[in-house]
């Protein structure tokens, strides 16, 4: 036993990993944003930037969050309406193909029925797939670690 202690005393962590094999948690990549110089591709005391540290514009990301965006209120206010107009009103206007004022609130209707449904077939799958309280995989995994102190303790009394 003063072997396995000695043992466990003695241990010393493992070599780091080549930098690109380490995970980091989110914590630690923001603190090295932080942390970290801002890139300058231009001498400051130029006071101009080159061509290629000059910034090109908005992101991708930017443009499709801001275009989405105006679509998803333009999309409402034209279902709102259609929805709440009534009929004799979109006729004098020269609107005259529209669909029935019955969709107007079946597709809602369905959309959050489905939504429901999706998060109750997804809870009940989650539920098949765990094993019962009663099974022994919830006790034991594939990769379990047993300390050697388990193994020493059951020799000396005799676990069975």
């Amino acid at each position: 036993m003063d072997n396995v202690v000695r043992k466990m005393r003695e241990w010393s962590p493992p070599p780091p990993a080549s930098p690109s094999l380490v995970v980091h948690s989110p914590r630690q990549t923001v603190s090295r944003l932080r942390r970290r110089r801002a890139h300058r591709d231009w001498d400051p005391s130029s006071g101009s930037p080159s061509f290629a540290a000059r910034d090109h514009g908005p992101k991708p990301s930017e443009v499709y969050g801001f275009v989405g965006s105006i679509t998803t209120v333009i999309a409402t206010a034209v279902y709102l309406a259609w929805a709440y107009t009534p009929e004799p009103c979109l006729r004098s206007l020269g609107i005259t193909y529209y669909p029935s004022k019955y969709w107007a609130l079946a597709v809602p209707s369905f959309v959050i029925v489905a939504v429901a449904l999706s998060m109750v077939i997804y809870m009940g799958l989650n539920f098949l797939a765990t094993p019962p309280p009663t099974s022994f995989s919830t006790i034991f995994g594939d990769t379990q670690f047993l300390s050697p102190f388990v193994f020493s303790y059951c020799s000396a009394t005799s676990c069975s």
